[in-house]
């Protein structure tokens, strides 16, 4: 008595078993990665908020207790000149009534360079002493990468003094804070943020 012949899968029947599979992992792997973006994007725009306002409450804090703001223009009465925009502002942020000597504070953004996509925003401190002459290395760090725009509103009544300093920043989230290439970054709607500042002290 021979065996009952069992007949296998046909070429055709794997083939379609192994197109649905595919359309199936593939389907999953395109949804995984929307949530994975997503996320990423969500936790990009938080993250970089926050520390982009921590940011520039520090910065306001140090023009209210500045004093001899610059740069300023060359006829404040000109509305034309005054209030006038620049990429960078700077202060003194110390004085020693003792020796004299001073320190001065610059916050500048800075263009993106060749190869660059973004800008930055950076900090930088001069020491002086009473006659001028700089004493010691520049110091400066990065205080924000990903800067696509950084605009400076300087207002100034007679004196010059700074009447109100206005800082606008337009910033691409990341969470890190990490400068990113095109090729790292999430496509994600970049932040404006704007910070305002009276000083405090007549100059």
């Amino acid at each position: 008595m021979t065996a009952p012949c069992r007949r296998g899968f046909s070429i055709v029947e794997l083939l379609l078993a192994l197109t649905i599979v595919s359309v199936v992992l593939t389907s999953a792997l395109v949804a995984l990665d929307a949530s994975f973006r997503t996320y990423k994007s969500t936790t990009d725009s938080a993250s970089t908020h926050v520390v982009s306002r921590l940011r520039i409450h520090r910065i306001t804090a140090m023009i209210r207790t500045g004093t001899e703001f610059g740069p300023f223009p060359a006829d404040v009465l000109d509305p034309a000149m005054n209030p006038m925009e620049s990429n960078f502002i700077e202060f003194l942020s110390r004085e020693d009534a003792s020796t004299g000597d001073r320190e001065i504070t610059r916050i500048e953004f800075r263009e993106a360079q060749e190869g660059e996509e973004f800008g930055e925003l950076w900090f930088q401190l001069f020491r002086f002493d009473d006659a001028g002459n700089q004493i010691g290395d520049t110091e400066e760090y990065l205080l924000l990468p990903n800067v696509e725009q950084g605009v400076f509103t300087l207002e100034y009544r007679v004196g010059p003094r700074l009447e109100r300093a206005t800082i606008a920043l337009l910033i691409r989230p990341n969470d890190d804070l990490d400068a990113v290439s095109v090729e790292e970054r999430v496509d994600t709607s970049p932040i404006r943020l704007v910070g305002s500042a009276t000083p405090r002290r007549l100059e």
